[in-house]
């Protein structure tokens, strides 16, 4: 089929070379078609002048007068004659011949770049069709979960924890409409990496609160569900995302989900929508933005869509001017001195408010660079379980703790 294919692009492309050089001949060749006539003609005449004055039948000087004007056209049509040779052979066609051969190149060029050489027509619309169709047809969440792996349990888990998390189960049963009781469960459920039944938990928060449940209730059924199939968008998550959109439409965390779920089955342009409003209507520290920002521009290309970064985010919070001004007249032992207040008033901050993990992230590596390494490896245990199942953010803080020394495992 390939070879079909460029033989009859070959022969297309040669007969149009073909038509548009003869075009270009055709001008020249027309004129030296015309000129030729007119100069047998001007020919003619000047033999029928000389037998004319053979014969008598025109005096001398008449006959010189009508060989002049005779000759004086010939002449031009002569002129005539190198003009149209210069314009069909000349530089100009060269000209010409060379814009003909860039057209032809820059069309196979552009095809063999842009194109798919040995693929059927896939006009848009049947491209939309088919990604609708992969829409429809996705394996529910259950089906999700069923072909993950097994899900190993966290270590180091106290004991008397888990006696009374079970005590909870038990009691949660027995009282399926405990609003608390459910929010509770769902809350430790996830804490101990339980997914599928936190997110059951979460989804019985929100059947029981009805009109009532929040934004937050049912953003974080569908992210529980979404982390339970690892980072897959099911169906049922999606439509939990679609209802925080409408009421919400610039919720950072569903704009997020929502473009993921559109590329998975092939709606690019839906995806680079929803995640270019995130973009510019989430806020500076949404969580979302590095990995978005990270992967804005090939989404773009594969959309189809010119698009041109956004300027950083703005940086972490840190030592006003004032501050650093100071720092400039101190002794090492008193810039020291400040910079260990600084990061014990970060470390005392993040555990009573929390924060980014970019925070957290700067903490551990300034314990790292303050020697302190057992510190840092607690604060990035804490922080490994303050964002667990959250990709982007895990990556962030590994990096952080490998820039500060730390023996860390494989990728999270």
């Amino acid at each position: 089929m390939t070879m079909i294919f460029w033989a009859a692009t070959g022969i297309i492309t040669l007969v149009v070379a073909v038509i548009l050089l003869r075009a270009i001949r055709s001008t020249g060749d027309d004129d030296l078609h015309s000129v030729g006539f007119d100069q047998r003609v001007y020919r003619d005449q000047l033999a029928e002048i000389e037998r004319d004055q053979a014969r008598g039948v025109i005096a001398g000087d008449e006959a010189k007068r009508l060989r002049s004007e005779v000759a004086r056209r010939l002449l031009a049509t002569d002129r005539v004659e190198v003009a149209a040779d210069v314009v069909r052979r000349g530089p100009h066609s060269v000209l010409v011949l060379g814009a003909v051969a860039l057209m032809l190149a820059a069309g196979f060029g552009g095809y063999v770049y842009l194109g798919q050489p040995g693929y059927g027509d896939l006009p848009l619309q049947a491209r939309i069709t088919m990604a609708e169709e992969r829409r429809a047809e996705r394996p529910n969440q259950a089906a999700l979960e069923a072909a993950l792996p097994a899900r190993p349990q966290l270590e180091a888990v106290d004991p008397v924890f888990l006696a009374l998390v079970e005590k909870l189960r038990t009691a949660v049963a027995s009282r399926p409409d405990d609003l608390q009781g459910q929010q509770l469960l769902a809350r430790n459920e996830a804490n101990l990496g339980n997914l599928t039944a936190a997110y059951q938990a979460q989804g019985r928060v929100v059947a029981l609160k009805g009109a009532e449940a929040t934004v937050g209730d049912i953003l974080t059924q569908a992210t529980l569900m979404v982390q339970a199939a690892d980072g897959e968008v099911s169906p049922e998550a999606e439509a939990l995302l679609q209802t925080v959109l409408a009421r919400d439409p610039g919720n950072d965390t569903a704009l997020f989900f929502t473009g993921i779920v559109n590329m998975q089955v092939g709606r690019y342009d839906m995806a680079f929508g929803y995640w270019n409003r995130l973009l510019e209507g989430a806020p500076a520290d949404s969580p979302w933005r590095p990995e978005v920002l990270a992967r804005m521009v090939a989404l773009a290309d594969v959309a189809g869509v010119k698009y041109t970064p956004p300027a950083t985010t703005a940086a972490l919070p840190g030592p006003d001017a004032a501050a650093v001004e100071a720092a400039k007249d101190m002794t090492p032992e008193e810039r020291q001195a400040m910079i260990r207040s600084m990061v014990e008033g970060l470390s005392d901050r993040l555990a009573t408010e929390g924060g980014r993990a970019e925070e957290w992230a700067r903490l551990i590596m300034a314990l790292g660079n303050l020697g302190e390494l057992d510190r840092a490896a607690a604060i990035y245990a804490e922080a490994q379980k303050t964002f667990a199942g959250r990709t982007v953010e895990l990556s962030g803080l590994r990096q952080a703790a490998v820039e500060a020394g730390l023996p860390v495992g494989g990728a999270p």
